[in-house]
Protein backbone atom coordinates (compact mmCIF):
# COMPACT_ATOMS: atom_id res chain seq x y z
CA UNK A 1 0.00 0.00 0.00
CA UNK A 2 1.56 3.42 -0.75
CA UNK A 3 0.69 5.93 1.40
CA UNK A 4 0.22 9.73 1.19
CA UNK A 5 -0.87 13.01 2.91
CA UNK A 6 -2.53 16.24 1.41
CA UNK A 7 -4.89 18.65 2.80
CA UNK A 8 -8.05 18.09 0.06
CA UNK A 9 -8.43 14.90 -1.32
CA UNK A 10 -11.00 15.61 -4.81
CA UNK A 11 -12.75 12.57 -6.14
CA UNK A 12 -13.75 12.68 -9.73
CA UNK A 13 -11.83 14.60 -12.39
CA UNK A 14 -14.92 16.23 -14.35
CA UNK A 15 -15.29 19.44 -14.70
CA UNK A 16 -16.28 19.92 -11.70
CA UNK A 17 -13.44 17.73 -9.80
CA UNK A 18 -10.96 19.96 -12.40
CA UNK A 19 -12.04 23.22 -11.62
CA UNK A 20 -11.88 22.28 -7.73
CA UNK A 21 -8.32 21.12 -8.21
CA UNK A 22 -7.08 24.11 -10.42
CA UNK A 23 -8.33 26.75 -8.22
CA UNK A 24 -6.76 24.85 -5.32
CA UNK A 25 -3.61 24.54 -6.53
CA UNK A 26 -4.20 28.58 -7.41
CA UNK A 27 -4.77 29.44 -4.07
CA UNK A 28 -1.35 27.83 -2.69
CA UNK A 29 -3.58 24.46 -0.97
CA UNK A 30 -2.20 20.98 -1.13
CA UNK A 31 -4.63 18.73 -2.57
CA UNK A 32 -4.73 15.13 -4.84
CA UNK A 33 -7.32 14.49 -7.28
CA UNK A 34 -7.96 10.55 -7.88
CA UNK A 35 -10.42 9.17 -10.98
CA UNK A 36 -11.25 5.68 -11.96
CA UNK A 37 -10.77 6.12 -15.56
CA UNK A 38 -7.75 5.89 -17.26
CA UNK A 39 -7.79 9.25 -19.05
CA UNK A 40 -10.23 12.17 -19.46
CA UNK A 41 -13.62 12.30 -20.80
CA UNK A 42 -13.82 11.79 -25.13
CA UNK A 43 -17.42 12.28 -24.86
CA UNK A 44 -18.27 15.54 -25.83
CA UNK A 45 -21.30 15.44 -22.68
CA UNK A 46 -22.37 18.62 -21.41
CA UNK A 47 -21.80 21.53 -23.69
CA UNK A 48 -23.41 25.04 -22.52
CA UNK A 49 -21.29 27.29 -20.40
CA UNK A 50 -23.01 30.43 -19.01
CA UNK A 51 -21.96 33.86 -18.61
CA UNK A 52 -21.39 33.17 -14.62
CA UNK A 53 -19.28 30.49 -15.46
CA UNK A 54 -17.30 32.69 -18.11
CA UNK A 55 -16.60 34.93 -15.21
CA UNK A 56 -14.93 32.25 -13.43
CA UNK A 57 -13.15 31.35 -16.33
CA UNK A 58 -11.94 34.50 -16.91
CA UNK A 59 -11.20 34.61 -12.96
CA UNK A 60 -8.67 31.23 -13.51
CA UNK A 61 -6.91 32.48 -16.69
CA UNK A 62 -8.23 30.32 -19.45
CA UNK A 63 -11.12 32.60 -20.98
CA UNK A 64 -9.17 33.34 -23.72
CA UNK A 65 -9.08 29.90 -24.39
CA UNK A 66 -12.39 28.95 -24.26
CA UNK A 67 -13.70 31.85 -26.46
CA UNK A 68 -10.93 30.72 -28.92
CA UNK A 69 -12.57 26.97 -28.70
CA UNK A 70 -15.91 27.88 -28.20
CA UNK A 71 -18.67 28.39 -30.37
CA UNK A 72 -21.25 31.12 -29.14
CA UNK A 73 -25.37 31.17 -29.88
CA UNK A 74 -26.99 34.17 -29.13
CA UNK A 75 -30.05 33.23 -30.37
CA UNK A 76 -33.84 30.66 -29.20
CA UNK A 77 -35.36 29.45 -32.23
CA UNK A 78 -38.49 28.49 -30.98
CA UNK A 79 -41.00 26.18 -33.66
CA UNK A 80 -43.38 23.50 -33.34
CA UNK A 81 -42.03 20.28 -35.88
CA UNK A 82 -40.64 20.96 -38.77
CA UNK A 83 -41.36 25.05 -38.22
CA UNK A 84 -39.40 27.84 -36.73
CA UNK A 85 -41.09 30.93 -35.90
CA UNK A 86 -38.07 33.13 -35.62
CA UNK A 87 -35.37 34.04 -33.21
CA UNK A 88 -35.39 35.37 -29.62
CA UNK A 89 -31.86 37.42 -29.55
CA UNK A 90 -30.84 36.73 -26.20
CA UNK A 91 -27.14 37.71 -26.56
CA UNK A 92 -29.22 41.38 -26.20
CA UNK A 93 -30.48 40.66 -23.17
CA UNK A 94 -26.86 40.47 -21.93
CA UNK A 95 -25.25 43.65 -22.91
CA UNK A 96 -24.44 46.08 -19.92
CA UNK A 97 -25.51 43.32 -17.47
CA UNK A 98 -21.76 41.12 -18.06
CA UNK A 99 -18.61 40.90 -20.03
CA UNK A 100 -19.75 37.51 -21.95
CA UNK A 101 -23.64 37.95 -23.26
CA UNK A 102 -24.86 34.89 -24.85
CA UNK A 103 -24.14 30.85 -24.12
CA UNK A 104 -21.09 29.27 -25.35
CA UNK A 105 -20.78 26.13 -26.78
CA UNK A 106 -17.84 24.01 -25.74
CA UNK A 107 -18.40 20.30 -24.83
CA UNK A 108 -17.57 19.06 -21.97
CA UNK A 109 -14.72 16.86 -23.09
CA UNK A 110 -13.06 20.21 -24.50
CA UNK A 111 -13.75 22.18 -21.00
CA UNK A 112 -12.26 19.33 -19.26
CA UNK A 113 -8.84 19.44 -21.38
CA UNK A 114 -9.01 23.26 -20.96
CA UNK A 115 -8.74 22.93 -16.94
CA UNK A 116 -6.83 19.60 -17.32
CA UNK A 117 -3.90 21.76 -19.02
CA UNK A 118 -4.57 24.91 -16.23
CA UNK A 119 -4.15 22.66 -13.54
CA UNK A 120 -0.78 21.22 -14.88
CA UNK A 121 0.53 24.44 -15.25
CA UNK A 122 -0.42 25.09 -11.32
CA UNK A 123 1.54 21.90 -10.48
CA UNK A 124 -1.11 19.96 -10.20
CA UNK A 125 -1.64 16.21 -11.45
CA UNK A 126 -4.65 13.95 -11.45
CA UNK A 127 -3.97 9.95 -10.27
CA UNK A 128 -6.15 8.26 -13.16
CA UNK A 129 -7.23 5.07 -12.35
CA UNK A 130 -7.52 4.89 -9.17
CA UNK A 131 -10.72 4.58 -8.15
CA UNK A 132 -12.57 5.51 -4.18
CA UNK A 133 -13.12 2.10 -2.38
CA UNK A 134 -13.41 3.20 1.28
CA UNK A 135 -13.33 6.73 3.88
CA UNK A 136 -12.55 6.76 7.50
CA UNK A 137 -13.65 9.90 9.01
CA UNK A 138 -11.81 10.22 12.29
CA UNK A 139 -11.21 13.17 14.86
CA UNK A 140 -8.26 15.08 12.31
CA UNK A 141 -9.95 14.24 9.12
CA UNK A 142 -10.47 11.54 6.79
CA UNK A 143 -8.83 8.33 5.20
CA UNK A 144 -9.24 7.01 1.91
CA UNK A 145 -8.89 4.09 0.36
CA UNK A 146 -8.40 4.17 -3.56
CA UNK A 147 -7.72 0.91 -5.50
CA UNK A 148 -5.16 1.80 -8.80
CA UNK A 149 -3.13 -0.51 -10.89
CA UNK A 150 -0.27 -1.01 -8.60
CA UNK A 151 -2.50 -1.97 -5.82
CA UNK A 152 -3.97 0.29 -2.86
CA UNK A 153 -3.16 4.27 -2.64
CA UNK A 154 -4.05 5.15 1.08
CA UNK A 155 -4.79 9.14 0.98
CA UNK A 156 -4.65 10.88 4.63
CA UNK A 157 -6.31 14.35 4.31
CA UNK A 158 -8.09 16.84 5.97
CA UNK A 159 -11.06 17.06 3.75
CA UNK A 160 -12.86 15.13 0.96
CA UNK A 161 -14.90 16.24 -2.09
CA UNK A 162 -16.67 14.11 -3.86
CA UNK A 163 -17.09 15.47 -7.42
CA UNK A 164 -17.65 11.86 -8.95
CA UNK A 165 -20.82 12.21 -10.54
CA UNK A 166 -24.63 11.36 -10.00
CA UNK A 167 -23.50 7.43 -9.10
CA UNK A 168 -21.02 8.81 -6.36
CA UNK A 169 -19.00 6.68 -4.44
CA UNK A 170 -18.36 9.59 -1.89
CA UNK A 171 -21.93 10.55 -1.32
CA UNK A 172 -22.73 6.70 -0.87
CA UNK A 173 -19.89 5.90 1.38
CA UNK A 174 -20.92 8.97 3.71
CA UNK A 175 -24.47 7.34 4.04
CA UNK A 176 -25.60 10.73 2.55
CA UNK A 177 -29.43 10.27 0.66
CA UNK A 178 -29.90 11.14 -2.56
CA UNK A 179 -33.37 12.48 -2.42
CA UNK A 180 -36.01 12.62 -5.82
CA UNK A 181 -37.49 11.12 -8.32
CA UNK A 182 -36.53 9.62 -12.03
CA UNK A 183 -38.28 10.21 -15.56
CA UNK A 184 -39.90 7.58 -16.80
CA UNK A 185 -39.12 8.29 -20.41
CA UNK A 186 -36.21 7.99 -22.11
CA UNK A 187 -34.07 10.33 -23.54
CA UNK A 188 -31.69 10.55 -26.33
CA UNK A 189 -28.55 12.80 -27.34
CA UNK A 190 -26.52 13.13 -30.48
CA UNK A 191 -23.61 14.88 -32.12
CA UNK A 192 -23.63 14.71 -35.57
CA UNK A 193 -22.58 16.86 -38.66
CA UNK A 194 -24.04 17.50 -41.63
CA UNK A 195 -27.56 18.94 -40.39
CA UNK A 196 -30.17 20.31 -41.87
CA UNK A 197 -33.68 21.48 -40.73
CA UNK A 198 -32.14 23.74 -37.40
CA UNK A 199 -30.31 26.97 -37.99
CA UNK A 200 -27.09 26.84 -37.29
CA UNK A 201 -26.33 30.42 -35.34
CA UNK A 202 -29.25 29.21 -32.75
CA UNK A 203 -30.10 26.73 -30.02
CA UNK A 204 -33.37 25.41 -31.80
CA UNK A 205 -36.21 24.14 -29.64
CA UNK A 206 -38.69 22.40 -30.79
CA UNK A 207 -42.19 20.80 -29.73
CA UNK A 208 -44.17 18.30 -30.92
CA UNK A 209 -47.21 16.17 -29.91
CA UNK A 210 -45.23 13.68 -28.10
CA UNK A 211 -41.66 14.92 -28.27
CA UNK A 212 -39.80 17.77 -27.90
CA UNK A 213 -36.43 18.33 -29.38
CA UNK A 214 -33.21 20.75 -27.98
CA UNK A 215 -30.93 21.41 -30.73
CA UNK A 216 -27.41 23.29 -29.87
CA UNK A 217 -25.05 24.25 -32.77
CA UNK A 218 -21.23 23.15 -32.13
CA UNK A 219 -19.54 24.62 -34.60
CA UNK A 220 -19.23 24.80 -38.71
CA UNK A 221 -19.94 22.16 -40.89
CA UNK A 222 -23.55 21.37 -39.53
CA UNK A 223 -21.92 20.31 -36.86
CA UNK A 224 -24.80 19.85 -33.90
CA UNK A 225 -26.14 18.58 -30.50
CA UNK A 226 -30.08 17.11 -30.61
CA UNK A 227 -30.99 16.15 -27.76
CA UNK A 228 -34.59 14.94 -27.13
CA UNK A 229 -37.45 11.87 -25.81
CA UNK A 230 -39.37 9.42 -27.53
CA UNK A 231 -41.84 7.43 -25.62
CA UNK A 232 -40.93 3.64 -25.23
CA UNK A 233 -43.16 0.76 -23.48
CA UNK A 234 -41.32 -0.31 -20.72
CA UNK A 235 -38.30 2.48 -20.81
CA UNK A 236 -36.16 0.80 -23.20
CA UNK A 237 -33.25 1.71 -24.86
CA UNK A 238 -34.05 3.38 -27.56
CA UNK A 239 -31.96 2.85 -31.10
CA UNK A 240 -30.41 5.25 -33.15
CA UNK A 241 -32.33 4.16 -36.00
CA UNK A 242 -35.53 4.79 -34.48
CA UNK A 243 -34.20 8.32 -33.22
CA UNK A 244 -33.04 9.48 -36.39
CA UNK A 245 -36.45 7.92 -38.22
CA UNK A 246 -38.34 10.53 -35.62
CA UNK A 247 -36.36 13.33 -36.28
CA UNK A 248 -36.94 13.31 -39.83
CA UNK A 249 -40.75 12.50 -39.65
CA UNK A 250 -41.83 14.58 -37.08
CA UNK A 251 -39.13 17.39 -36.99
CA UNK A 252 -37.43 17.60 -40.84
CA UNK A 253 -34.21 17.18 -39.31
CA UNK A 254 -31.87 14.70 -40.89
CA UNK A 255 -27.91 14.61 -40.88
CA UNK A 256 -25.58 12.71 -42.93
CA UNK A 257 -23.16 11.29 -39.89
CA UNK A 258 -23.71 10.67 -36.34
CA UNK A 259 -20.42 11.26 -34.11
CA UNK A 260 -21.91 9.86 -30.56
CA UNK A 261 -24.96 8.30 -29.63
CA UNK A 262 -26.30 7.55 -26.16
CA UNK A 263 -29.33 7.04 -24.38
CA UNK A 264 -30.21 7.69 -20.51
CA UNK A 265 -33.11 8.16 -17.92
CA UNK A 266 -33.18 11.91 -16.42
CA UNK A 267 -33.27 12.47 -12.73
CA UNK A 268 -34.50 14.85 -10.64
CA UNK A 269 -32.12 14.81 -7.16
CA UNK A 270 -30.65 16.79 -4.47
CA UNK A 271 -28.27 15.50 -1.88
CA UNK A 272 -29.86 15.25 1.61
CA UNK A 273 -26.83 17.09 3.04
CA UNK A 274 -24.04 18.62 0.84
CA UNK A 275 -21.36 18.07 4.12
CA UNK A 276 -21.00 15.27 6.65
CA UNK A 277 -18.00 16.08 8.67
CA UNK A 278 -14.67 16.53 6.66
CA UNK A 279 -16.40 15.18 3.55
CA UNK A 280 -18.42 17.36 0.84
CA UNK A 281 -20.14 16.93 -2.46
CA UNK A 282 -20.10 19.19 -5.23
CA UNK A 283 -21.58 18.93 -9.01
CA UNK A 284 -23.48 15.97 -10.02
CA UNK A 285 -22.67 14.07 -6.60
CA UNK A 286 -24.64 16.43 -4.84
CA UNK A 287 -27.70 17.63 -7.96
CA UNK A 288 -28.29 16.18 -11.27
CA UNK A 289 -31.85 16.94 -13.14
CA UNK A 290 -32.85 17.57 -16.52
CA UNK A 291 -30.34 19.56 -19.58
CA UNK A 292 -33.25 22.16 -20.11
CA UNK A 293 -31.40 25.32 -19.26
CA UNK A 294 -28.08 23.61 -20.21
CA UNK A 295 -27.50 24.20 -16.41
CA UNK A 296 -25.70 21.74 -14.73
CA UNK A 297 -22.14 21.60 -15.77
CA UNK A 298 -22.33 25.49 -14.55
CA UNK A 299 -23.94 25.02 -11.41
CA UNK A 300 -20.87 22.17 -10.71
CA UNK A 301 -18.43 24.74 -11.60
CA UNK A 302 -19.54 27.00 -9.28
CA UNK A 303 -19.85 24.68 -6.47
CA UNK A 304 -16.26 23.75 -6.91
CA UNK A 305 -15.55 27.57 -6.81
CA UNK A 306 -17.53 28.32 -4.04
CA UNK A 307 -15.80 25.68 -2.23
CA UNK A 308 -12.09 26.32 -2.97
CA UNK A 309 -12.36 29.26 -1.65
CA UNK A 310 -13.71 28.53 1.71
CA UNK A 311 -11.07 25.72 2.04
CA UNK A 312 -8.47 27.96 1.33
CA UNK A 313 -9.30 30.36 3.93
CA UNK A 314 -9.78 27.87 6.80
CA UNK A 315 -6.74 25.72 5.58
CA UNK A 316 -4.57 28.92 5.60
CA UNK A 317 -5.78 29.71 9.00
CA UNK A 318 -8.06 32.85 8.23
CA UNK A 319 -11.14 31.01 9.49
CA UNK A 320 -12.42 28.32 11.74
CA UNK A 321 -14.12 25.40 10.27
CA UNK A 322 -17.22 26.64 11.27
CA UNK A 323 -17.27 28.45 7.61
CA UNK A 324 -17.45 25.35 5.97
CA UNK A 325 -21.48 24.91 6.86
CA UNK A 326 -22.03 27.60 4.55
CA UNK A 327 -21.20 26.21 1.57
CA UNK A 328 -24.48 23.57 1.91
CA UNK A 329 -25.89 26.76 3.39
CA UNK A 330 -25.34 29.19 -0.05
CA UNK A 331 -25.16 26.16 -3.08
CA UNK A 332 -28.06 23.69 -1.77
CA UNK A 333 -30.46 26.31 -2.26
CA UNK A 334 -29.18 27.00 -5.51
CA UNK A 335 -29.61 23.03 -6.01
CA UNK A 336 -32.96 22.78 -5.04
CA UNK A 337 -34.40 25.74 -6.87
CA UNK A 338 -32.48 24.11 -10.14
CA UNK A 339 -33.90 21.19 -9.96
CA UNK A 340 -37.58 22.34 -9.05
CA UNK A 341 -38.16 24.87 -11.97
CA UNK A 342 -36.28 21.99 -14.19
CA UNK A 343 -38.66 20.02 -13.00
CA UNK A 344 -41.76 22.04 -13.95
CA UNK A 345 -40.77 23.23 -17.31
CA UNK A 346 -39.43 19.15 -17.92
CA UNK A 347 -42.83 18.00 -17.04
CA UNK A 348 -44.81 20.25 -19.07
CA UNK A 349 -42.58 19.40 -22.37
CA UNK A 350 -43.20 15.61 -21.82
CA UNK A 351 -46.54 15.37 -20.13
CA UNK A 352 -49.02 13.25 -22.34
CA UNK A 353 -52.31 15.55 -20.64
CA UNK A 354 -54.25 17.25 -23.09
CA UNK A 355 -53.75 20.65 -21.59
CA UNK A 356 -49.53 20.31 -21.86
CA UNK A 357 -49.97 18.92 -25.17
CA UNK A 358 -52.12 21.75 -26.62
CA UNK A 359 -50.00 24.15 -25.10
CA UNK A 360 -47.15 22.86 -26.59
CA UNK A 361 -48.96 23.27 -29.80
CA UNK A 362 -50.08 26.45 -29.29
CA UNK A 363 -47.69 28.48 -27.09
CA UNK A 364 -44.91 28.80 -29.74
CA UNK A 365 -47.24 29.68 -32.40
CA UNK A 366 -48.88 32.51 -30.50
CA UNK A 367 -45.96 33.26 -28.07
CA UNK A 368 -43.10 33.39 -30.01
CA UNK A 369 -43.61 36.32 -32.51
CA UNK A 370 -44.95 37.96 -29.89
CA UNK A 371 -41.26 37.60 -27.89
CA UNK A 372 -39.42 38.14 -30.66
CA UNK A 373 -41.12 41.49 -31.05
CA UNK A 374 -41.32 42.56 -27.87
CA UNK A 375 -39.35 41.03 -24.97
CA UNK A 376 -35.99 42.88 -26.04
CA UNK A 377 -37.77 45.65 -25.39
CA UNK A 378 -39.20 45.29 -21.97
CA UNK A 379 -37.25 45.62 -18.79
CA UNK A 380 -38.10 42.28 -17.49
CA UNK A 381 -36.06 40.60 -20.57
CA UNK A 382 -32.55 41.59 -18.90
CA UNK A 383 -33.63 39.07 -15.43
CA UNK A 384 -34.69 36.34 -17.16
CA UNK A 385 -31.65 36.34 -18.94
CA UNK A 386 -30.00 36.66 -15.56
CA UNK A 387 -31.22 34.05 -14.08
CA UNK A 388 -30.55 31.84 -17.51
CA UNK A 389 -27.08 33.02 -17.18
CA UNK A 390 -26.46 32.26 -13.46
CA UNK A 391 -25.75 36.03 -12.66
CA UNK A 392 -28.83 36.78 -10.69
CA UNK A 393 -27.67 33.83 -8.12
CA UNK A 394 -27.90 35.15 -4.51
CA UNK A 395 -27.01 33.63 -1.07
CA UNK A 396 -28.59 34.61 2.04
CA UNK A 397 -26.10 36.52 4.09
CA UNK A 398 -28.41 37.47 7.00
CA UNK A 399 -29.32 34.47 9.49
CA UNK A 400 -25.53 33.85 9.36
CA UNK A 401 -22.71 35.44 10.84
CA UNK A 402 -19.28 35.26 8.76
CA UNK A 403 -17.86 32.23 10.17
CA UNK A 404 -21.46 30.25 9.57
CA UNK A 405 -23.00 30.12 12.73
CA UNK A 406 -26.91 31.44 13.20
CA UNK A 407 -27.63 34.90 13.80
CA UNK A 408 -30.75 36.77 14.77
CA UNK A 409 -28.52 39.97 13.64
CA UNK A 410 -29.90 41.30 10.36
CA UNK A 411 -27.12 42.63 8.33
CA UNK A 412 -28.18 44.72 5.48
CA UNK A 413 -29.16 47.41 7.37
CA UNK A 414 -25.66 47.11 9.64
CA UNK A 415 -24.06 46.85 6.11
CA UNK A 416 -25.77 50.24 4.86
CA UNK A 417 -27.54 48.89 2.06
CA UNK A 418 -31.36 49.38 1.67
CA UNK A 419 -33.40 47.09 2.44
CA UNK A 420 -35.81 45.37 -0.65
CA UNK A 421 -39.01 47.42 -1.38
CA UNK A 422 -42.03 45.37 0.70
CA UNK A 423 -39.94 43.64 2.60
CA UNK A 424 -40.65 42.66 6.23
CA UNK A 425 -40.34 45.05 9.20
CA UNK A 426 -36.42 44.45 10.38
CA UNK A 427 -36.66 42.26 12.87
CA UNK A 428 -37.98 39.91 10.82
CA UNK A 429 -36.70 40.72 7.62
CA UNK A 430 -33.70 38.11 6.57
CA UNK A 431 -33.43 38.85 2.63
CA UNK A 432 -30.36 40.37 0.84
CA UNK A 433 -30.21 43.76 -0.28
CA UNK A 434 -29.83 44.72 -4.04
CA UNK A 435 -26.40 44.55 -3.80
CA UNK A 436 -25.45 41.89 -0.72
CA UNK A 437 -25.43 38.43 -1.25
CA UNK A 438 -25.48 38.67 -4.87
CA UNK A 439 -22.31 38.31 -7.62
CA UNK A 440 -20.76 41.86 -7.84
CA UNK A 441 -22.47 44.29 -10.69
CA UNK A 442 -20.37 44.60 -13.79
CA UNK A 443 -19.43 48.17 -14.90
CA UNK A 444 -16.23 47.09 -16.61
CA UNK A 445 -13.17 47.49 -14.95
CA UNK A 446 -14.24 46.70 -12.16
CA UNK A 447 -14.24 43.12 -12.79
CA UNK A 448 -10.31 43.22 -14.09
CA UNK A 449 -9.34 43.11 -10.21
CA UNK A 450 -11.24 40.17 -9.35
CA UNK A 451 -8.57 38.18 -11.29
CA UNK A 452 -6.66 38.35 -7.78
CA UNK A 453 -8.80 36.48 -6.07
CA UNK A 454 -8.72 38.30 -2.93
CA UNK A 455 -11.05 40.30 -0.37
CA UNK A 456 -11.55 43.61 -1.52
CA UNK A 457 -12.62 46.73 -1.07
CA UNK A 458 -14.63 48.71 -3.86
CA UNK A 459 -15.99 52.32 -3.88
CA UNK A 460 -17.54 53.73 -6.85
CA UNK A 461 -17.90 57.81 -7.49
CA UNK A 462 -15.82 60.37 -6.13
CA UNK A 463 -13.72 59.07 -2.79
CA UNK A 464 -11.31 60.97 -0.25
CA UNK A 465 -8.45 58.77 -1.10
CA UNK A 466 -7.01 58.97 2.32
CA UNK A 467 -10.41 57.82 3.69
CA UNK A 468 -10.26 55.00 1.37
CA UNK A 469 -6.36 54.15 2.12
CA UNK A 470 -7.64 53.84 6.22
CA UNK A 471 -10.22 51.83 4.95
CA UNK A 472 -8.15 49.25 3.74
CA UNK A 473 -5.24 49.50 6.49
CA UNK A 474 -8.32 49.08 9.11
CA UNK A 475 -9.48 45.80 7.00
CA UNK A 476 -6.22 44.60 5.70
CA UNK A 477 -7.63 44.68 2.26
CA UNK A 478 -6.80 46.01 -0.98
CA UNK A 479 -9.42 49.35 -1.53
CA UNK A 480 -10.42 49.69 -5.49
CA UNK A 481 -12.15 52.71 -6.61
CA UNK A 482 -14.19 52.95 -9.58
CA UNK A 483 -16.09 56.07 -11.72
CA UNK A 484 -20.04 55.80 -10.60
CA UNK A 485 -21.92 53.00 -11.56
CA UNK A 486 -25.75 54.84 -12.48
CA UNK A 487 -28.47 52.09 -12.55
CA UNK A 488 -26.22 49.15 -11.06
CA UNK A 489 -27.49 49.49 -7.60
CA UNK A 490 -23.62 50.14 -6.07
CA UNK A 491 -24.46 53.76 -4.76
CA UNK A 492 -21.58 56.30 -4.15
CA UNK A 493 -20.37 56.69 -0.41
CA UNK A 494 -20.02 53.88 0.02
CA UNK A 495 -17.38 50.55 0.76
CA UNK A 496 -18.47 47.55 -0.75
CA UNK A 497 -16.71 44.31 0.72
CA UNK A 498 -16.14 41.60 -2.51
CA UNK A 499 -15.77 38.17 -1.58
CA UNK A 500 -12.67 36.36 -3.36
CA UNK A 501 -15.53 34.26 -5.28
CA UNK A 502 -16.83 38.14 -6.48
CA UNK A 503 -19.80 38.18 -4.51
CA UNK A 504 -20.95 40.95 -2.21
CA UNK A 505 -20.23 40.70 1.67
CA UNK A 506 -21.40 43.60 2.93
CA UNK A 507 -21.47 47.29 2.48
CA UNK A 508 -21.26 50.34 4.77
CA UNK A 509 -20.61 54.43 4.21
CA UNK A 510 -17.20 55.16 4.15
CA UNK A 511 -16.45 56.71 7.50
CA UNK A 512 -17.77 53.43 9.52
CA UNK A 513 -16.46 50.73 6.76
CA UNK A 514 -13.83 49.27 9.13
CA UNK A 515 -15.98 48.77 11.99
CA UNK A 516 -18.72 47.80 10.41
CA UNK A 517 -17.53 45.25 7.77
CA UNK A 518 -14.89 43.71 10.00
CA UNK A 519 -17.66 41.15 10.99
CA UNK A 520 -17.92 39.94 7.26
CA UNK A 521 -14.28 38.95 7.02
CA UNK A 522 -13.42 35.37 7.84
CA UNK A 523 -13.26 35.22 11.63
CA UNK A 524 -9.71 34.49 12.19
CA UNK A 525 -8.84 37.19 9.51
CA UNK A 526 -6.81 39.88 12.28
CA UNK A 527 -5.01 36.72 13.63
CA UNK A 528 -3.84 35.38 10.12
CA UNK A 529 -0.12 36.10 8.51
CA UNK A 530 -0.32 37.99 5.17
CA UNK A 531 -1.32 35.41 2.23
CA UNK A 532 0.92 34.20 -0.51
CA UNK A 533 1.04 35.93 -3.85
CA UNK A 534 -1.58 33.51 -6.05
CA UNK A 535 -0.08 30.98 -8.58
Amino acid sequence: MREVSTDVLVVGSGPTGLMLAAWLAKLGVDAILVDGKDGPTRESRALGVHSRSMEIYDQLGVVDRVLAEGYSAVKIRPGYESRSFGAVPIGRFGAGLMPYPGLHILEQSRNESILLDRLQELGGTVEWQHALVNLTPDAGGVTAECSGPAGLLSVRERFCVGADGGSSAVRKIAGIPFEGLTNEHTFYVADVSGVSGVAGDSVNLRFGAEEFLLGFPMGPGGHHRLLGVLRTAGGEDVPESLARQRLDTVFGITYRESLWFSTYRIHHRVAARFREGPVFLAGDAGHVHSPVGAQGMNTGLQDAHNLAFKLAEVIQGRASESLLDRYEAERRPVALRLVNSTDRVFGLVTSDRRLARTVRRIAPRLLAPAAIRLLPRLPIAPRLFGYLSQIRIHYWMDGFSPDGTSSDKPTNDAAGSAPDPGSKPRAHRTRRGRVIGRRLPWTGPNFEVLRSATWQVHTYGEVDAEVAAAVGHGLKVPVHSFPAAGGKGLQEGLCYLVRPDGFVAGAAPMHTAVSRLRAHLPDQWFGAGPTSDLG
